[in-house]
């Protein structure tokens, strides 16, 4: 990853998901490897950094809405 953009590093740290519980790494592990798989695939450039924030943002919002589901259990 040295070789990439510090932008591209910078967000892809925002899909790490160890540190979460389990059934919230279930949500947002697909998130971290689909980012991991198109930063391996495509080159640095303005439209990737839009779409890894776009897909940060819907990541964001799949945890959120299983963190409601844990609190109602």
């Amino acid at each position: 990853m040295a070789d990439r953009h510090p932008g591209i590093t910078h967000l892809l740290r925002y899909f790490e998901y160890a540190h979460l519980p389990e059934p919230l790494q279930a949500v947002s592990k697909p998130c971290g490897d689909l980012a991991q798989q198109l930063v391996d695939a495509l080159p640095d450039g303005p439209e990737l950094t839009a779409g890894l924030r776009k897909l940060l943002e819907a990541k964001d919002c799949f945890v959120r809405a299983a963190l409601d589901t844990l609190k109602e259990t």
